[in-house]
Protein backbone atom coordinates (compact mmCIF):
# COMPACT_ATOMS: atom_id res chain seq x y z
CA UNK A 1 0.00 0.00 0.00
CA UNK A 2 1.36 3.41 -0.95
CA UNK A 3 2.20 6.16 1.52
CA UNK A 4 -0.84 8.40 1.83
CA UNK A 5 -0.17 12.12 2.11
CA UNK A 6 -2.26 14.43 4.25
CA UNK A 7 -2.94 16.65 1.22
CA UNK A 8 -4.24 13.71 -0.85
CA UNK A 9 -6.48 12.54 1.99
CA UNK A 10 -7.90 16.06 2.38
CA UNK A 11 -8.75 16.24 -1.32
CA UNK A 12 -10.42 12.83 -1.24
CA UNK A 13 -12.46 13.78 1.83
CA UNK A 14 -13.60 17.15 0.48
CA UNK A 15 -14.76 15.62 -2.81
CA UNK A 16 -16.37 12.47 -1.49
CA UNK A 17 -18.49 14.13 1.23
CA UNK A 18 -20.36 15.99 -1.52
CA UNK A 19 -21.96 12.61 -2.28
CA UNK A 20 -23.52 12.40 1.19
CA UNK A 21 -27.23 11.61 1.39
CA UNK A 22 -29.21 10.89 4.59
CA UNK A 23 -29.96 7.18 5.00
CA UNK A 24 -33.37 5.91 3.91
CA UNK A 25 -33.94 4.40 7.35
CA UNK A 26 -32.87 7.49 9.30
CA UNK A 27 -36.19 7.70 11.15
CA UNK A 28 -35.39 4.33 12.72
CA UNK A 29 -31.92 5.19 13.94
CA UNK A 30 -32.51 7.33 17.04
CA UNK A 31 -33.24 4.43 19.40
CA UNK A 32 -30.25 2.07 19.50
CA UNK A 33 -32.26 -1.12 20.02
CA UNK A 34 -34.52 -0.28 17.09
CA UNK A 35 -31.40 0.51 15.06
CA UNK A 36 -29.99 -2.89 16.02
CA UNK A 37 -33.24 -4.58 15.00
CA UNK A 38 -33.18 -2.79 11.64
CA UNK A 39 -29.60 -3.92 11.06
CA UNK A 40 -30.50 -7.55 11.77
CA UNK A 41 -33.54 -7.34 9.48
CA UNK A 42 -31.47 -5.74 6.70
CA UNK A 43 -29.15 -8.73 6.28
CA UNK A 44 -29.43 -10.19 2.76
CA UNK A 45 -32.23 -7.86 1.69
CA UNK A 46 -32.69 -4.31 0.36
CA UNK A 47 -33.64 -1.08 2.12
CA UNK A 48 -37.23 -1.17 0.88
CA UNK A 49 -37.95 -4.64 2.25
CA UNK A 50 -36.12 -3.79 5.47
CA UNK A 51 -38.32 -0.72 5.90
CA UNK A 52 -41.50 -2.70 5.23
CA UNK A 53 -40.53 -5.46 7.65
CA UNK A 54 -39.69 -2.99 10.40
CA UNK A 55 -42.98 -1.16 9.91
CA UNK A 56 -44.73 -4.53 10.24
CA UNK A 57 -42.85 -5.07 13.48
CA UNK A 58 -43.89 -1.67 14.80
CA UNK A 59 -47.50 -2.38 13.87
CA UNK A 60 -47.25 -5.58 15.90
CA UNK A 61 -45.36 -4.25 18.92
CA UNK A 62 -45.52 -0.46 18.91
CA UNK A 63 -42.12 0.83 19.98
CA UNK A 64 -39.74 -2.09 19.57
CA UNK A 65 -38.02 -3.02 22.84
CA UNK A 66 -36.20 -6.12 24.09
CA UNK A 67 -39.04 -6.82 26.51
CA UNK A 68 -41.68 -6.70 23.76
CA UNK A 69 -39.59 -8.94 21.50
CA UNK A 70 -39.38 -11.50 24.31
CA UNK A 71 -43.12 -11.43 24.97
CA UNK A 72 -44.11 -11.63 21.30
CA UNK A 73 -45.12 -14.96 19.80
CA UNK A 74 -42.35 -16.28 17.56
CA UNK A 75 -44.80 -16.96 14.73
CA UNK A 76 -46.03 -13.36 14.85
CA UNK A 77 -42.45 -12.10 14.60
CA UNK A 78 -41.79 -14.40 11.67
CA UNK A 79 -44.86 -13.15 9.82
CA UNK A 80 -43.87 -9.52 10.39
CA UNK A 81 -40.37 -10.15 9.03
CA UNK A 82 -41.35 -12.50 6.20
CA UNK A 83 -40.95 -9.85 3.47
CA UNK A 84 -37.27 -9.36 4.42
CA UNK A 85 -36.35 -13.02 3.86
CA UNK A 86 -34.60 -15.42 6.26
CA UNK A 87 -37.43 -14.46 8.59
CA UNK A 88 -37.25 -17.57 10.78
CA UNK A 89 -33.57 -17.10 11.53
CA UNK A 90 -33.91 -13.33 12.01
CA UNK A 91 -36.80 -13.80 14.43
CA UNK A 92 -34.81 -16.28 16.52
CA UNK A 93 -31.77 -14.00 16.55
CA UNK A 94 -33.89 -11.07 17.75
CA UNK A 95 -35.30 -13.23 20.55
CA UNK A 96 -31.80 -14.27 21.62
CA UNK A 97 -30.39 -10.72 21.52
CA UNK A 98 -33.37 -9.43 23.50
CA UNK A 99 -32.82 -12.12 26.14
CA UNK A 100 -29.12 -11.28 26.43
CA UNK A 101 -29.85 -7.56 26.81
CA UNK A 102 -32.51 -8.13 29.46
CA UNK A 103 -30.36 -10.60 31.40
CA UNK A 104 -27.12 -8.61 31.27
CA UNK A 105 -28.18 -4.97 31.05
CA UNK A 106 -31.81 -4.77 32.13
CA UNK A 107 -32.81 -4.33 28.49
CA UNK A 108 -30.85 -1.07 28.15
CA UNK A 109 -28.50 -1.02 25.16
CA UNK A 110 -27.18 2.38 26.29
CA UNK A 111 -25.55 0.52 29.18
CA UNK A 112 -23.15 -0.78 26.53
CA UNK A 113 -22.98 2.23 24.21
CA UNK A 114 -22.08 4.69 26.98
CA UNK A 115 -18.91 2.77 27.79
CA UNK A 116 -15.50 3.66 26.31
CA UNK A 117 -15.25 2.77 22.62
CA UNK A 118 -13.17 -0.41 22.78
CA UNK A 119 -15.08 -1.80 25.77
CA UNK A 120 -18.43 -1.01 24.17
CA UNK A 121 -17.33 -2.65 20.93
CA UNK A 122 -16.25 -5.85 22.69
CA UNK A 123 -19.55 -6.12 24.53
CA UNK A 124 -21.61 -5.50 21.38
CA UNK A 125 -19.66 -8.22 19.58
CA UNK A 126 -20.55 -10.65 22.37
CA UNK A 127 -24.25 -10.36 21.49
CA UNK A 128 -25.86 -13.04 19.30
CA UNK A 129 -25.83 -12.08 15.62
CA UNK A 130 -23.79 -8.89 16.11
CA UNK A 131 -20.70 -8.74 13.90
CA UNK A 132 -18.15 -6.02 13.26
CA UNK A 133 -20.29 -3.95 10.91
CA UNK A 134 -23.42 -4.05 13.09
CA UNK A 135 -21.43 -3.09 16.18
CA UNK A 136 -19.68 -0.25 14.38
CA UNK A 137 -22.92 1.12 12.89
CA UNK A 138 -24.44 1.35 16.39
CA UNK A 139 -21.29 2.95 17.78
CA UNK A 140 -21.15 5.56 15.01
CA UNK A 141 -24.82 6.28 14.29
CA UNK A 142 -26.17 6.11 17.85
CA UNK A 143 -23.28 6.55 20.26
CA UNK A 144 -21.51 9.08 17.97
CA UNK A 145 -18.17 7.38 18.56
CA UNK A 146 -15.26 7.76 16.10
CA UNK A 147 -15.46 4.42 14.34
CA UNK A 148 -15.81 3.64 10.62
CA UNK A 149 -18.20 0.81 9.67
CA UNK A 150 -17.12 -1.03 6.52
CA UNK A 151 -19.66 -2.40 4.05
CA UNK A 152 -19.03 -4.08 0.70
CA UNK A 153 -19.00 -0.75 -1.17
CA UNK A 154 -16.51 0.88 1.21
CA UNK A 155 -14.35 -2.23 1.13
CA UNK A 156 -14.18 -2.11 -2.67
CA UNK A 157 -13.58 1.66 -2.85
CA UNK A 158 -10.85 1.51 -0.20
CA UNK A 159 -8.88 -1.19 -2.01
CA UNK A 160 -9.16 0.40 -5.44
CA UNK A 161 -8.02 3.75 -4.03
CA UNK A 162 -5.05 2.18 -2.30
CA UNK A 163 -6.36 3.05 1.15
CA UNK A 164 -5.99 -0.61 2.10
CA UNK A 165 -4.22 -3.58 0.56
CA UNK A 166 -6.08 -5.82 -1.88
CA UNK A 167 -6.13 -8.70 0.63
CA UNK A 168 -7.16 -6.55 3.60
CA UNK A 169 -9.97 -7.82 5.83
CA UNK A 170 -12.65 -5.82 7.66
CA UNK A 171 -10.52 -4.79 10.62
CA UNK A 172 -7.58 -3.84 8.39
CA UNK A 173 -9.76 -1.55 6.27
CA UNK A 174 -11.49 -0.02 9.29
CA UNK A 175 -8.21 0.84 10.97
CA UNK A 176 -6.76 2.22 7.73
CA UNK A 177 -9.69 4.57 7.12
CA UNK A 178 -9.83 5.68 10.75
CA UNK A 179 -6.13 6.54 10.56
CA UNK A 180 -6.20 8.31 7.18
CA UNK A 181 -9.32 10.34 8.01
CA UNK A 182 -8.67 10.81 11.73
CA UNK A 183 -10.68 13.72 13.13
CA UNK A 184 -13.10 13.84 10.19
CA UNK A 185 -16.87 13.35 10.26
CA UNK A 186 -17.07 9.56 9.98
CA UNK A 187 -20.88 9.54 9.75
CA UNK A 188 -20.88 11.73 6.64
CA UNK A 189 -17.82 9.97 5.19
CA UNK A 190 -19.31 6.50 5.73
CA UNK A 191 -22.52 7.29 3.86
CA UNK A 192 -20.72 9.26 1.15
CA UNK A 193 -18.33 6.37 0.44
CA UNK A 194 -21.28 4.00 0.12
CA UNK A 195 -22.82 6.32 -2.48
CA UNK A 196 -19.48 6.54 -4.29
CA UNK A 197 -19.42 2.76 -4.51
CA UNK A 198 -23.01 2.51 -5.69
CA UNK A 199 -22.84 5.25 -8.30
CA UNK A 200 -19.33 5.06 -9.68
CA UNK A 201 -17.02 2.48 -8.11
CA UNK A 202 -19.27 -0.43 -8.98
CA UNK A 203 -18.13 -4.03 -8.65
CA UNK A 204 -18.52 -4.58 -12.39
CA UNK A 205 -17.79 -1.97 -15.01
CA UNK A 206 -16.92 0.93 -12.67
CA UNK A 207 -17.59 4.40 -14.09
CA UNK A 208 -14.08 5.72 -13.49
CA UNK A 209 -14.28 8.45 -16.13
CA UNK A 210 -17.33 9.97 -14.41
CA UNK A 211 -16.09 9.52 -10.84
CA UNK A 212 -15.28 12.75 -8.93
CA UNK A 213 -12.14 11.04 -7.57
CA UNK A 214 -10.89 9.85 -10.96
CA UNK A 215 -7.70 11.93 -10.98
CA UNK A 216 -6.86 11.00 -7.38
CA UNK A 217 -7.50 7.27 -7.63
CA UNK A 218 -4.70 4.79 -8.49
CA UNK A 219 -7.40 2.32 -9.66
CA UNK A 220 -5.80 -0.72 -8.04
CA UNK A 221 -6.79 -3.88 -9.94
CA UNK A 222 -9.52 -2.10 -11.91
Amino acid sequence: MKHISHEWAEQVYERVIKLFEPPMLSDFLEDPFEALVVTIISQNTNDLNTSRAFRNLRSLLGKVTPEKILKADLRDLEEALRIAGLYKNKSRVLKEIAQQLVDRYGGDLWAILNKPLEEARRELLSLRGVGYKTADVLLLFNAKKPVMPIDTHIMRVSKRMGLASVKAQYEDVRRALEDVFRGKDFFTLHLALINLGRRYCRARRPLCSKCPLNDLCPKVEV
